[in-house]
């Protein structure tokens, strides 16, 4: 004969131990929003955590630039909201965040443990060195104008041309400049070295560089998650996350436009 399974009811957290489950709940979900995870991981990762932590019951609202939480357990209920600036990509912090949940969920961490985890986790430094990224984007791009059928010529044209916009790239975004404003600037760069090449004849193929200089500028995370959640139902986030890229790609097209104005290049 069947036995009905006995699930032992949590006990109801304190006040101020649901203030901190809360707490902890806001950190991780500004950290996967801010690094671009796409909103239902966001929502079932954070939602799982705070029941890990002892909660009774997560609803979780995740914005744009914004991430709300109404945490239960008992008779006791809080509501927090916590802002979201930057958006940034790291996987591998999305990485983190998930495994950190997924300890709490095996009952291995306590909230003292998660606090000092998701504070490694946010103080961890990126994994590569600045100048390998300008290094490797710049032969990334220089790779897809060979992949367009574009000379050697234009190979190198592409690589020196977003090298440099990458640099300039990561000098505005040290300094906090409006992200539309940096892509501006760094399409600007990039289509300027590539159009002074294509002026001084360096490339039969001009136009396979001049394309392929700006590819590191193409916001393809926040378009892929904004269709995302599109399909999932997150209508709100997926049309904020889809104006966004947007306004990115009109950024690099104005980029592009005032580089070539002044350098009167026709015809490409």
């Amino acid at each position: 004969m069947k036995t009905a399974i006995e699930v032992t009811p949590k006990v109801p957290l304190s006040h101020e131990a649901l203030r901190d489950t809360i707490d902890l709940c806001l950190w991780a979900g500004q950290l996967l929003v801010q690094y671009g995870a796409e909103t239902q991981l966001a929502e079932e990762t954070v939602h799982r955590l705070g029941t890990g932590l002892g909660c009774d019951w997560l609803d979780v609202f995740v914005s744009y630039n914004a991430l709300t939480i109404t945490a239960s357990s008992g008779v006791e209920f809080r509501t927090k909201t916590r802002r979201v600036l930057t958006h940034p990509v790291n996987f591998g912090t999305i990485t983190a965040v998930t495994a950190l949940n997924e300890r709490v969920q095996h009952g291995e961490l306590t909230r003292e443990q998660v606090r000092l985890a998701l504070r490694m986790i946010s103080d961890t430094p990126r994994t590569y060195n600045r100048w390998i990224v300008i290094l490797f984007v710049g032969l990334a791009c220089g790779a897809f104008s060979r992949m367009f059928e574009g000379d050697w010529p234009a190979f190198w044209l592409t690589w020196a041309a977003a090298s440099v916009a990458t640099f300039v790239r990561q000098e505005f975004s040290r300094r906090s400049f409006n992200l539309l404003l940096v892509t501006i600037a760094t399409a600007f760069t990039a289509g300027t070295l590539a159009g002074v090449g294509t002026l001084m004849g360096i490339t039969t193929t001009p136009q396979f560089a001049l394309a392929a200089s700006v590819l590191l500028l193409v916001p393809g995370v926040p378009l892929i998650n904004a269709a995302e959640d599109l399909i999932k139902g997150n209508v709100v986030t997926g049309i904020s996350r889809g104006v966004w890229g947007g306004l990115i790609s009109l950024a690099i097209a104005l980029g592009l436009l005032i580089a070539f104005t002044l350098l009167g290049v026709r015809g490409i």
